[in-house]
């Protein structure tokens, strides 16, 4: 493998399962090394692997073990400023083109691999990233087990899981530990269904939790607040609605001092919508859920079972936009309430997400069962990428299954991060894969 092709990847891939020869194994100071453990990755700052144990010229060493395609990546990298790194033990590299020296003086052993690399590992590496678009080990898949399939499709699962509870717990700790606050910006978020996420975010920043909470008794302050925060309320309109939300919006605003806060129309994007998606449609029915009684966010994550949920999220806007898409143009035929394929997503990408951060933040692990188990109870999501999964046999048949495929395409497959996925891993290691 060429340099240009090598990366720090493969090179602790290559570390951490030995696949090079050890027999006689020396640094390049010509001295004898022997590998006890090659130690723990780590996965945040500072050296490569931790807690490794080497013999070097017959002396026991305990430290890190720091990985680079070149020794001078060490500079590059600006490791020599950072006194973490003066616990390394020994310089693994490809090629060694600098001695690196500490700041006591000593030199780092350093260890070149090539040469020493079993060559059909690199080969089988890069028959995986050579394949440009879509699942890199598609034409191989069937030579995996399914224990090992499933084993990583549970690990992906719950990998997304913990990566959305955490966006939860980052809106949870901006909002100095307030549940009802996260739960109306989380949800709020997503009512955005992915094209307008980061507009509907803002709006329930900007139009208080709190302001809410004190109007949800009349529907047309909700909505005169959310419509007017999002600046959609129409400034030349004579309709008798359209009138009451700009009195409406004005007497909150002027109450509760909101005007520069207001949003540009220019910021809700329409396009390749349908116009049951319009995001005045959305806002409709966001403020008929917000007008509900009773907590927010016990209403989403205290369901009995997932006909509760959808109905939270199926229920009809007010009269007005079941006869309008938008401001001013009554439609031809009823506007319809949320429908169940939406609701499923609101279920997926807000319920979910919210119970397992408030499991983790409780430790309560029946939460996160809870969650898992509504997953269950959704049908699997139909896209390109659980199509692709379903060519090569795997189930699709729940949102747990269609989640955790999105998740193993997006976080694995997408980026080429083969090495760090059980099936890359096992394929990269089976030396079946080169014979006829």
């Amino acid at each position: 493998m060429s340099l240009y092709l090598m990366n720090e990847d493969i090179l602790s891939f290559v570390w951490r399962f030995q696949y090079f020869n050890t027999t006689n194994l020396q640094t390049d100071d010509n001295v004898s090394v022997s590998i006890l453990r090659t130690g723990y990755k780590n996965a945040n700052a500072g050296p490569d692997f931790s807690q490794a144990a080497v013999i070097i010229d017959n002396v026991h060493w305990h430290g890190s073990i720091e990985i680079h395609v070149r020794s001078s990546d060490w500079f590059l990298h600006t490791h020599e400023k950072d006194l973490a790194y003066e616990g390394v033990i020994l310089h693994v590299v490809w090629e060694n083109d600098r001695p690196i020296i500490r700041k006591d003086g000593t030199m780092i052993p350093t260890l070149s691999l090539k040469g020493l690399v079993n060559a059909a590992v690199l080969e089988r590496y890069a028959m995986l990233q050579d394949v440009k678009e879509g699942i890199p080990c598609a034409g191989m898949f069937q030579e995996i087990l399914d224990i090992h399939k499933y084993a990583m499709l549970d690990r992906v699962l719950m990998g997304r899981l913990d990566r959305k509870a955490g966006e939860v717990m980052h809106l949870f700790e901006n909002n100095q530990n307030d549940w009802e606050k996260t739960a109306y910006q989380w949800l709020g978020r997503h009512f955005g269904f992915k094209l307008n996420d980061h507009a509907f975010l803002r709006l329930t920043q900007i139009a208080p939790w709190k302001i809410i909470q004190k109007h949800r008794v009349r529907l047309v302050q909700i909505e005169a607040l959310l419509f007017g925060m999002a600046g959609l309320i129409p400034e030349d309109s004579d309709e008798n609605y359209v009138r009451l939300l700009r009195k409406e919006f004005l007497f909150l605003t002027t109450k509760y001092e909101l005007t520069e806060k207001v949003m540009w129309a220019h910021e809700w994007k329409y396009a390749k919508l349908r116009p049951a998606g319009f995001p005045t449609v959305r806002l409709a029915q966001l403020a008929k859920l917000l007008s509900r009684e009773g907590s927010l966010f016990l209403m989403l994550t205290s369901a009995q079972s997932i006909t509760d949920l959808q109905e939270i999220f199926h229920g009809t806007q007010s009269e007005y936009w079941t006869e309008h898409y938008v401001f001013g143009k009554k439609s031809k035929n009823k506007v319809p309430a949320m429908g169940k394929d939406a609701s499923a997503l609101l279920v997926i990408n807000v319920v979910v997400p919210l119970l397992v951060a408030f499991s983790k933040q409780r430790q309560q692990p029946e939460l996160l069962d809870k969650a898992i188990y509504w997953l269950s109870q959704v049908p699997a999501e139909n896209n390109r990428i659980t199509r692709d999964w379903a060519t090569l046999g795997m189930r699709v048949n729940t949102a747990a299954d269609s989640q955790a495929l999105i998740e193993w395409y997006n976080n694995f497959c997408s980026t080429r991060k083969c090495l760090d996925c059980t099936v890359g891993g096992i394929l990269v290691r089976t030396s079946s894969l080169l014979q006829d």
